[in-house]
């Protein structure tokens, strides 16, 4: 009986080009773009069977709780391992591949990225045991799409000669995103789309890292090899994993090596690169378009329209897309949603704190958001998740009074701890030393008005830390 498949996903992408619902403080592949749950939770539950042992998550640091949070919200255990900083997916990869090894040396690793959405798993799953045989025989088999048209924002592949179980072929030739033109050519003659999910063995792809790309080989297995228990989490050493080329897999090994196979796969799949890609894989109401949240139509036709919570209308429109969130609206016609990594640059470039930041901001206790912001007060929704405990801190320019609406708070005010129910209060003097926690079974919710000169968030001066913040 084989081991079965270590399955890693790559969770640590930004999504720029899915503004403003995808931003760099909580992307894509953390979010609900198709149904309730994320397109991450999707992909640890299509890896929930029995070919397939408990999943391996690299991800990066301001991401690591919430990878977690979200797999135990799903009811699987994942190994999340903490990339320092953003490499690529070359790295990545050989990161996780390292750690999948430790595990088991004669490991079969399958790496997917946590932001596509494939909406037929037991077709995927064929598709992973017909390739299974040329990777054990040393094959790294890319996952190859069979086309439906001639899409322009994928990279193709041309199957060669036959390798093993049928469908699986040595690759021919890998080629970038084409033209019109040349993408209606690829399909008359066979070419796959690349999508970008690989299986391999792991001591394979090491050793051809350690051919092809050998400083991005040191320096990832260094890194795997010197990698600490953190909270629960495995932390990459982040001087080791710093040496590591910048570099994609595809340029590091893929488009080098000669071990490269396709199997070729008939399931629907996107890698969601833009917000047009919804409407090639979401169900379409009677006029051609797909809705998600709140929204009301009246003579509207083929448009994606996708609001995270306000009631969005649209009346007499074509071919739009339209993005509604509580900070942020954007309209752009669908055969231009590419253009949108443009305009996140730009507000980038104008420090709009749109571009990068949401008004609900995740932490590893729960998450806040601002309701209200004037001269000198502000109002948050603070949600504390059971046995989240923030910082014991103090501020210099503010005062903070808390409102308790669900749950009881554990609060500590300088050497006092007392508890905080529902429709109960307490005041935070300037200055004062204090902490917030919810030992209870239930989400801990409260209002916060902060009052004072300076209101940003880098007036919390940390003393305790149980999550090892700065």
């Amino acid at each position: 009986m084989p081991s079965p498949i270590i399955p890693v996903l790559l969770a640590g992408g930004a999504g720029t080009r899915l503004w403003p619902v995808s931003r760099d403080a909580l992307p894509k592949q953390f979010l609900p773009l198709i149904g309730k749950r994320s397109t991450y939770q999707e992909t640890l539950l299509r890896v929930q069977d029995a070919m397939f042992a408990p999943p391996i998550v690299i991800t990066g640091p301001n991401f690591h709780f919430f990878a977690k949070r979200q797999a135990e919200e799903v009811g699987v255990d994942a190994t999340v391992v903490i990339e320092p900083l953003r490499r690529d997916s070359g790295p990545a990869i050989g990161a996780a591949t390292a750690v999948a090894r430790a595990r088991d040396p004669e490991a079969v690793v399958l790496a997917l990225a946590a932001d596509h959405i494939i909406l037929d798993p037991e077709s995927f799953r064929a598709t992973c045991l017909a390739g299974r045989a040329a990777a054990e025989a040393g094959s790294i088999v890319t996952f190859g799409i069979k086309p439906n048209e001639p899409k322009t924002s994928y990279g193709y592949i041309l199957p060669g000669e036959a390798v093993g179980a049928e469908g699986v072929n040595r690759v021919a030739r890998f080629v970038e995103k084409p033209d019109a033109a040349t993408a209606a050519r690829y399909l008359t003659e066979g070419y796959l789309w690349n999508s970008g999910n690989f299986l391999f063995r792991a001591d394979v792809l090491l050793s051809e890292l350690a051919r092809l790309e050998p400083a991005m080989a040191e320096a990832v297995e260094a890194a795997a090899a010197k990698a600490s228990a953190d909270l629960g989490f495995l932390r990459l050493d982040p001087t080791e994993f710093a040496r590591a080329p910048q570099t994609s897999i595809d340029y590091a090994v893929m488009e080098k090596t000669d071990r490269a196979a396709v199997v070729a796969g008939d399931f629907r799949w996107s890698d969601i690169g833009s917000w047009d890609a919804l409407f090639d894989i979401t169900p379409r109401d009677a006029h051609g378009n797909v809705l998600q949240g709140p929204v009301v139509t009246r003579d509207a036709q083929d448009c994606v329209i996708h609001s995270d919570g306000r009631l969005t209308a649209a009346v007499g429109v074509k071919d739009l897309v339209v993005v509604s969130t509580s900070d942020a609206v954007m309209v752009v016609p669908r055969a231009r949603a590419q253009e949108v990594r443009e305009l996140v640059a730009e507000l980038k470039a104008d420090k709009r704190p749109e571009a990068t930041d949401h008004k609900r901001v995740h932490r590893p206790w729960g998450y806040y958001e601002s309701i209200d912001m004037g001269e000198r007060f502000q109002v948050k929704r603070i949600v504390v998740s059971p046995g989240g405990v923030l910082s014991l801190q103090k501020h210099h320019h503010r005062a903070e009074h808390w409102v308790v609406v669900r749950g009881t708070a554990e609060v500590t005010v300088g050497e006092r701890v007392r508890a905080v129910h529902e429709n109960e209060s307490i005041y935070i003097p300037i200055g004062e030393v204090h902490r917030l926690a919810n030992r209870g079974r239930i989400p801990l919710e409260l209002i916060e008005v902060q009052t004072g000169s300076y209101l940003g968030e880098d007036d919390i001066v940390r003393l305790e830390d149980i999550y090892k913040r700065g």
